[in-house]
């Protein structure tokens, strides 16, 4: 069937029919319009030869959901969601936290998964569907590669406590080895150890013997590289490199090992944790339920700042991942069930964690609040410091640090993957990203001052950034590719529609949801600071530099776009836009007798 358009004046342009999932295509100047087909697609992948490209899959279901389960479970569930609980009203926090991952955190998550699915496309390929929009493909790869740069090194520090472990005596017990300073006291003798200047010998070693921080004067003075972490981080980037070797074939395997053994080690030390004097003091403090705080507006959003970051949405993996699946998987099931598991494994660490803190207050006989804080400092700190009082520490040790290692590795794989989707074969890609980072690490993740550039980058990358790209992403499936066309799309998939719930999700809880927490990051953007370290403003800048470039892929592309298509900007919104979603923009504005020319779907 073919239609022309009469848009100010003859436009033509032809849309071939290419399969029922995916609609039509644009490849020439005559309008084909089938139907009841879909949406306008761009063509179907092909080789230099000109036949089909064949489409890598996952070689068993469950390395998808492994994959999917290690890149969602991450460091942020062992270090921040505990906190958080512990903070903001203990059991209490659990309400908001479940609030927000029912209307917005499950909804996103299947949005993904479903969008890459359906599509079998990448963080940017995938916006086929509405080619205006694929500027947000830029951003989250974006995200991925900044954060790349600086999760890396988390690893890093990780390897480089697992080789320090392997010693008859953790380095991080004693005031008397050469980084020491005379600040350095041993708060289980010493009563003064609440003194601001005092530091425990755990907190020297991370800041003085690991970081060398000492050395550097601040941000704009790094000092000098520190070849052990060079080292360690090298590992890690070849580490990387063969976890990634033969696509998701080989990482769908790597996370056998990756995605289960955090579980193992989780449980060893919730077992080992609770039967130490002082655990259900630190169990019960992290369960009390102090329903008041539900009143305090900053509980909700710290809850709702935790759903946006825990399940990882709009860092282009689950999309990456869920393109590898069969057609018809039941993305929904996957969606349910790997969310679920993130938010429980979050809930399970709390108790593994407090367990120890409530152990370190008794034995130090401080409040629990003393011990207890988020980020690196308690898992290079605190958590180094209670495993070096127990029997067999060393053994310990190397158990912890083995787990932050593969939750990390698995991360760290997974944000790979949406940096290399169709950009370039793994090989290549990879060799460039170790070479990437070996420059980089010289300058300044492996510097005595390496860590004043990391908390600038991990408070700017993917803050304000990645809400601000989900944000645009729920805009376009929702309200211009359209959520009853997206439905179509999923019913063909795993023959249902969604219903209502999950559409109304979708179309405007989500959306408003996201609009109020970009809206939220703004008004409450503190400046970074590392102790008493305050950064300068032109540090400040670069870190807002970094932010704007991620964001600004949206409008950039969508200009570039409407630009380097010819016609007038009518017929550059039909292809770029597409045919249903700008006849409706028209009626809004075409006299109601005016035959504009356009059948819609």
């Amino acid at each position: 069937m073919i239609a022309s358009l009469a848009l100010h004046g003859p436009v033509q342009v032809e849309l071939i029919l290419v399969k029922e999932q995916n609609g039509v295509q644009f490849t020439a100047s005559t309008l084909v319009v089938a139907a009841g087909a879909g949406p306008v697609a761009a063509p179907p992948q092909t080789d230099p030869s000109g036949g089909p490209v064949e489409r890598e899959t996952w070689g068993k279901k469950i390395d998808f959901l492994l994959s999917v389960i290690g890149f969602a479970v991450d460091l942020a569930n062992v270090w921040r969601f505990p906190y958080l609980c512990y903070k903001n009203g203990g059991g209490a926090f659990l309400v908001p936290y479940m609030f927000f991952m029912v209307i917005a955190g499950m909804p996103l998550f299947y949005m993904e998964l479903a969008l890459g699915q359906y599509n079998r496309e990448g963080a940017a390929g995938v916006w086929k569907i509405c080619p205006i929009f694929k500027g947000v493909g830029y951003t989250v790869i974006l995200i991925s590669l900044y954060v790349g740069f600086y999760y890396n090194v988390i690893i890093s520090w990780a390897l480089f406590y697992l080789f320090s472990s392997f010693t008859s005596e953790l380095p991080w017990v004693h005031c008397n080895n050469t980084w020491n300073s005379p600040n350095c006291s041993d708060w289980a003798h010493n009563s003064s150890i609440n003194d601001s200047h005092k530091a425990t010998p755990a907190q020297e070693y991370f800041e003085r013997g690991v970081l060398h921080i000492q050395d550097s004067g601040g941000i704009d003075d790094l000092g000098k590289p520190r070849w052990q972490l060079t080292s360690c981080l090298a590992v890690v980037i070849v580490l990387l490199y063969f976890s990634l070797w033969k696509g998701v074939k080989t990482s769908g395997k790597v996370v056998w090992i990756t995605a289960t053994m955090p579980y193992l080690v989780l449980t060893v030390l919730l077992i080992r944790g609770v039967t130490l004097p002082g655990a259900m003091d630190g169990i019960r403090a992290y369960l009390s339920v102090d329903f008041l705080r539900l009143c305090d507006a900053q509980v909700w959003i710290e809850a709702a700042t935790q759903i946006c970051f825990s399940l990882g949405v709009g860092f282009g993996v689950l999309i990456a991942f869920s393109s590898y699946n069969k057609f018809s998987n039941n993305c929904y099931r996957d969606a349910i069930i790997t969310s679920s598991i993130n938010s429980l494994t979050s809930f399970f660490s709390g108790f593994v964690v407090f367990s120890f803190l409530g152990y370190m207050s008794h034995k130090h006989n401080v409040p629990l609040d003393k011990v207890a804080r988020d980020g690196a400092g308690l898992v290079f700190v605190i958590y180094p410091e209670a495993i070096a009082t127990l029997p067999g520490s060393s053994v310990w040790a190397v158990i912890f640090f083995i787990m932050l290692l593969t939750l990390g590795i698995d991360s760290a794989v997974s944000d790979t993957h949406t940096v290399m989707h169709k950009m370039a074969p793994a090989i290549l890609l990879c060799a460039f990203r170790f070479l990437t980072n070996v420059i980089l690490c010289l300058h300044w993740s492996c510097l005595q001052g390496g860590m004043y550039v990391f908390t600038l980058l991990d408070h700017f990358a993917a803050g304000t950034s990645i809400l601000f790209g989900v944000l645009i992403e729920a805009i376009g499936i929702a309200w211009f590719y359209g959520v009853d066309r997206f439905s179509d799309d999923i019913e063909e998939m795993i023959g249902h529609r969604p219903g209502l719930y999950w559409r109304l999700c979708w179309k405007f809880v989500s959306p408003c949801f996201l609009l109020f927490m970009v809206v939220v990051s703004f008004a409450t953007f503190n400046p970074p600071s590392y102790g008493s370290y305050t950064f300068p403003t032109w540090a400040n800048m670069v870190g807002w530099c970094l932010a704007i470039s991620s964001m600004s892929m949206v409008p950039l592309y969508a200009i570039y776009k409407l630009c380097s298509l010819p016609g007038k900007f009518c017929d550059v919104s039909l292809s770029t836009i597409g045919v249903n979603t700008f006849y409706s923009l028209l009626l809004t504005v075409l006299p109601k007798n005016a035959d504009s020319g356009i059948h819609p779907k």
